[in-house]
């Protein structure tokens, strides 16, 4: 590979990872190829067995197509669950619910735990608020037929990896503001939630590998349909637009020290914190965009394991 400004600091054990996760180059021309190379991860077969996965069609936002969603449950489970609504990622633009099946097995078993995952519609052919709203019509599906799903309403949160991320954080205040349905957390790992960055000074170490600066301005501008760090950006689309981040749920998230978005999330958990919510922040040296995936490394590992411990804690949490 060739150097590079910033690969002295990977932990070391990631370098192969960067083989495998080559950093996007997204544009107009790109996105179909970068749509059809998606990458399928093996399914342990202890959890493919253990897990049943269903997909339903649910009704959308008002005015727009009925929805997808892929619902996993622990098939020796009984009773009503406790339940995470995920946000798959790629950057508003790319992913599907599916991909994330290798991941969602053995969490749902790990934990005990419903898991709904959301396919919801991609930029650019979808401008915001469309992905958000998709969410939240997940969310009102399960908390209008939990059966469905087997899952108690009230127990279930939220989260997303980096766009991911970004749209559970969104779907969060959305929930608040609308105040029909309460969250009681929302996890977060490496969320994309300002757009603003694309328009600030870089960072001089972080953002070099996987997802960087060309491809998040791509990202923010197929979401809203303008150049990022525009005017007037609605915070259901970037959420640390946010004004106030009063009454948001409590709240995880981690970050390595070399994503492009360390710098947001980190200001994101301030602001959190600073507005009375319960939040735990996580950063991880030497780790980029996706470096979680490495799970037979250390760091990948530890990032694996808090972020497991801390949905066990929020699932554990007595409803309110």
């Amino acid at each position: 590979m060739t150097d590079s400004f910033s690969r002295h600091l990977v932990d070391p054990e990631l370098s192969p990872l960067l083989e495998l996760f080559p950093t996007l180059a997204l544009s107009d021309e790109t996105l179909a190829l970068a749509r059809a190379n998606r990458m399928v991860m093996p399914i342990d077969p202890a959890a493919d067995a253990a897990v049943a996965c269903e997909r339903r069609a649910i009704a959308g936002p008002p005015g727009a197509p009925n929805l997808e969603v892929l619902c996993y449950r622990p098939v020796a489970a009984t009773g009503a669950l406790s339940g995470i609504l995920h946000i798959h990622g790629g950057g508003y633009v790319l992913g599907e619910a599916q991909s994330m099946a290798a991941l969602h097995k053995p969490l749902a078993l790990e934990l005990n735990c419903a898991i709904v995952s959301v396919d919801y519609r991609l930029a650019p052919e979808t401008r915001a608020p469309g992905a958000v709203e998709d969410c939240y019509a997940a969310l009102a599906w399960v908390h209008s037929d939990p059966d469905a799903v087997g899952v108690d309403p009230k127990s279930v949160g939220v989260m997303g990896e980096s766009a991911g991320g970004g749209l559970a954080a969104a779907l969060a205040l959305l929930a608040r503001d609308r105040g029909e349905y309460r969250l009681p957390f929302q996890h977060l790992i490496y969320p994309m939630l300002d757009d603003r960055t694309c328009a600030t000074e870089p960072h001089p170490f972080a953002g070099e590998f996987v997802w960087n600066a060309a491809s998040n301005r791509y990202g923010w501008t197929a979401l809203i349909g303008a150049e990022a760090g525009s005017e007037n950006v609605s915070p259901y689309a970037a959420p640390a637009r946010a004004e106030s981040l009063a009454g948001l749920p409590p709240t995880f998230i981690s970050t390595g020290a070399l994503d492009l978005f360390v710098d947001e999330d980190i200001d994101y958990a301030r602001r959190l914190m600073r507005a009375g919510v319960p939040t735990e922040l996580h950063v991880y040296p030497g780790a980029f965009h996706g470096f979680d995936f490495a799970a037979g490394t250390d760091i990948g590992g530890r990032s694996r394991r808090d972020s497991v411990a801390a949905l066990a804690r929020f699932l554990r949490q007595p409803v309110r």
